[in-house]
């Protein structure tokens, strides 16, 4: 069966459009994989998120006694990518669902497209252009959160999120998407997600 996409939701101001990602990337045809960080939470909830991926989100690790559901994602994207999340995988760390998650990716070759959101003074902490040369030496495509372009990210100016927010277009991440090529199809009829302990879908009505 076709393996899902991941979406990991970190958080910066940008995580309140995750939820028009997931829309644009389940009407493309992906059956999705949502993780979200704690500080994620404070930007979107993760019950909208999930009644707009049409699928569960996970909000913590996966406990001893569960079992993986389902196939790892083939393909991921971190939406948007912060420098607490990028500098812990690009040294190997994986303390929580979503570095375990973007961990697993960096080791085992899985296509990778970020969409990083650092304010300019962040950009100049000496640690950040190891983790960026680290990350693009794994293969990861970076995505322009101002301008949709894939290549070598830049930083955001400080004071711009709100700007940025309101600018984004989810149309950017599908063609992020299919730059990435590998991974597989996308496929609908998907059911669940690799990410036990998560929330479920809002109730309708």
């Amino acid at each position: 069966m076709t393996a899902p996409l991941g979406l990991v939701v970190c958080g910066a101001p940008l995580a309140r459009r995750a939820a028009d990602v997931a829309r644009a990337l389940a009407a493309d045809g992906w059956s999705l994989a949502v993780g979200v960080t704690e500080a994620a939470t404070g930007w979107i909830e993760p019950d909208v998120l999930a009644e707009a991926a049409a699928h569960p989100v996970a909000t913590r690790p996966r406990h001893a006694s569960e079992q993986r559901r389902g196939a790892r994602p083939k393909r991921v994207v971190t939406f948007p990518l912060t420098f607490n999340t990028a500098n812990k995988i690009a040294a190997g760390i994986m303390d929580t669902h979503v570095t375990g998650t973007l961990c697993d990716a960096l080791g085992a070759g899985t296509p990778i497209l970020a969409v990083p959101m650092l304010n300019d003074r962040l950009w100049g902490h000496p640690a950040w252009p190891v983790t960026l040369d680290r990350l693009a030496e794994s293969g990861a495509l970076f995505l322009d959160p101002v301008t949709g372009d894939i290549g070598v990210p830049r930083p955001v100016p400080s004071g711009s999120g709100a700007e940025i927010v309101a600018g984004f277009d989810p149309a950017w991440v599908i063609n992020g998407v299919a730059a990435l090529g590998g991974g597989s199809d996308p496929d609908p009829s998907r059911p669940g997600d690799p990410y036990p302990g998560s929330v479920g879908l809002r109730a309708r009505g």
